[in-house]
């Protein structure tokens, strides 16, 4: 094992990992608030444009399996670099393409390599002094999560002005400008786990095998954020039709309501540094089945859309901070290891959501998008009490 510089993070360092962090991933929310969009322009259904963010997930969630452990083998700040330029090749393929088939490729171009993001987060985690950890990585995730809300807003803002195409050759453009940036501010770090790739992606197998809390914050982590992807994904279907009717640039305004979810990161940041990261997660659980009430009344409300946007987005981010500040503390050396096994699971569970959602806003509407939401709030809240009861008596 080798480093090249192990210095702690300036504040210039990590707020600008959060933001590349968030430029990197919102490479994959930018087509949601356009799906009515490209379905018309393409002549797909909404439930075949749908399959854009199904795409985006699933690839992100391979490239997390068969890339993100590449940080335990090659030095971070070039695989980095390498990773992003990669992504933003996606981007240009999705903008050139006229044909749907292609704009798919392009996504999942994107989608596999834009899990730089998850290179970035552990990478923060491991150059971060001890005692500010919690704090650095929620900056971090912070940062992630404007990317995935915000994109929805620039989105919607730019194919208002012009066309579709322009968010792609945008997002391409802000992502190679941002790498520049990395490779001339981000110390190199090489820290070899001594395993072949292939045994370096059986240890994941084996961390989970052998760590139990791995393998329950990963289920936690993967119903949250199907809970999340549930209800943005059909999202721009119920703003662009009755009663609302709302234009592109107005249905990705509403990725501005979900970026108050920004507050959670840093609080479950603060909360893991003070040993409070199991009431961070029974709180956020709680808030999480309690989003899909007035969620419920979106089709009659839009103050009840709203407070239910702040507490589902507030809650999802709550939790996933939680667990990842507890997966990481679990063993430090292998901690892209770690972060890939957890993302995985999460992202199979936003990949889920997404195709879930879609289908069942086909079939039965809203009403069916927030009862299958809750339905998954309340497991997600019974293998906590599960964990927790376990836990007690194990200790007893």
């Amino acid at each position: 094992m080798t480093a090249d510089v192990h210095t702690p993070l300036s504040r210039w360092q990590v707020l600008l990992m959060a933001f590349a962090t968030g430029v990197a991933v919102a490479s994959n929310y930018y087509a949601q608030p356009l799906l009515h969009t490209i379905a018309g322009e393409f002549g797909v259904s909404f439930g075949r444009a749908g399959t854009l963010v199904t795409a985006a997930q699933l690839s992100y969630g391979v490239g997390v399996v068969l890339l993100v452990p590449l940080g335990d083998m090659f030095e971070r700040r070039r695989l980095i670099v390498v990773m992003s330029l990669l992504s933003a090749s996606g981007l240009v393929v999705s903008a050139l393409s006229h044909q749907f088939a292609w704009l798919l490729v392009g996504t999942a171009i994107t989608g596999l390599f834009s899990v730089v993001a998850q290179v970035l987060v552990p990478f923060a985690a491991t150059l971060a002094r001890p005692e500010e950890r919690g704090r650095v990585v929620g900056t971090v995730m912070s940062g992630l999560l404007l990317g995935i809300l915000l994109a929805r807003t620039v989105a919607g803002a730019l194919s208002s002005l012009g066309d579709w195409r322009w968010v792609y050759w945008m997002a391409a453009g802000t992502l190679v400008l941002t790498t520049w940036v990395l490779y001339r501010t981000l110390p190199r770090f090489h820290q070899h786990a001594g395993l072949g790739y292939g045994a370096l992606l059986r240890s994941i197998g084996t961390l989970f095998a052998q760590e139990p809390v791995f393998r329950l914050r990963t289920l936690l982590g993967a119903l949250s954020f199907a809970m999340f992807a549930m209800f943005w994904t059909p999202l721009a279907f119920l703003l662009a039709g009755a009663p609302y009717h709302y234009s592109d640039a107005t249905i990705g305004l509403f990725g501005l309501v979900g970026a108050a979810g920004t507050l959670a990161a840093g609080l479950a940041g603060r909360m893991a540094d003070r040993g409070k990261a199991a009431l961070a997660t029974t709180l956020a659980l709680v808030l999480l089945a309690a989003s899909w009430l007035p969620l419920g009344f979106s089709t009659q409300s839009l103050v009840a859309l709203v407070v239910g946007v702040l507490v589902l987005d507030l809650a999802a981010q709550l939790l996933h901070v939680s667990n990842q500040n507890v997966v990481f503390a679990l063993r430090p050396e292998a901690r892209n290891r770690l972060n890939a096994g957890y993302m995985t699971g999460y992202f199979i569970g936003g990949s889920v959501g997404s195709l879930v959602s879609a289908q069942v806003y086909g079939a039965y509407g809203w009403i069916g998008v927030c009862l299958t939401g809750a339905g998954v709030a309340v497991v997600a809240m019974g293998v906590w009490a599960w964990a927790v009861i376990a836990e007690k008596r194990k200790a007893s």
